[in-house]
């Protein structure tokens, strides 16, 4: 953002989503305009074409695939209009190693990414990140695919210090065992399979189809999903994500893990 905009400039942001992405406009002293996702979490990709074209300013489009927090994932035809527009598309893929056919080209897993995708696409930045997938969260370290062009001017604007060491020991660790990585990628996968089934079997919870580490669930049946939070934690020490923010006040969000924690979790909220 400090690369491209101008006071006054716009991004795109597609809602419910990541909220850094507008934090880090209003930062940089640019606007965020709004274009909120239907409601199964898709992209309404007409109207985000139409909010680009009537705001002159528009200069950044981001996308999130797996979205957090509902974990859909960007459809190849949607990404390729989109790209159409006469603005940089960041597409955000932090959790795309846990996406269907991310294993599908060996080690690494990127056969769900966009990443290759840059190489001939002058408008189309990727992000990467190890927080997820490797589980370096607390280290702070990514990378990115970006447009030569736009590369030189990055180098110019970022800070004058890379990752720490213990970051990039870690990172570089990482790289050395992708068949562990792989392994755990795909323990992971099939068990939020059992967890959407089980989290189906509670009539009160509509599960959304994820293909992040976690299952974003409507609360029904009359229940207050911040009640049904407070109760998990209190009563059985189980911690989900609600959140209070408009569009998703009625969910609660559960995180994949290990077999032992989906029989917890499941087990408390069939007590509930």
């Amino acid at each position: 953002m400090r690369v491209v905009l101008e006071p006054g400039d716009a991004i795109v942001d597609c809602p419910p989503t990541f909220t850094m992405y507008a934090f880090d406009a209003d930062v940089n002293a640019a606007r965020t305009v709004s274009v909120a996702r239907r409601p199964d979490f898709s992209l309404d990709v007409p109207a985000i074409e139409r909010a680009v074209r009537a705001e002159p300013r528009a200069k950044v489009l981001f996308l999130t695939s797996p979205n957090n927090p509902d974990g859909s994932v960007l459809r190849e035809e949607e990404l390729t209009r989109l790209l159409e527009l006469p603005v940089l598309v960041v597409l955000d893929e932090a959790y795309i190693e846990f996406a269907d056919g991310a294993g599908d080209r060996g080690p690494g897993g990127n056969g769900a990414s966009r990443l290759s995708w840059v190489a001939r696409r002058p408008n189309l930045a990727v992000l990467r990140t190890f927080s997820k997938s490797a589980a370096l969260a607390g280290l702070r370290v990514g990378y990115g695919a970006f447009p030569l062009d736009l590369a030189e001017y990055l180098w110019r604007a970022k800070q004058p210090y890379n990752v720490s060491v213990a970051a990039e020991t870690a990172a570089c660790a990482a790289l050395t065992n992708p068949a562990y990585l792989d392994a755990v990628r795909d323990a992971l996968v099939r068990e939020r399979g059992r967890l959407t089934e089980g989290l189906r079997a509670i009539g009160w919870l509509e599960p959304f189809p994820s293909q992040a580490n976690f299952v974003l669930c409507r609360v029904g049946g009359g229940r207050d999903a911040k009640a049904v939070r407070d109760a998990l934690a209190e009563r059985h020490g189980v911690f989900v994500r609600h959140y209070a923010k408009a569009g998703l006040s009625g969910f609660v969000r559960v995180s994949v893990g290990k077999p032992e924690h989906t029989d917890a979790v499941l087990a408390a909220l069939r007590e509930l």
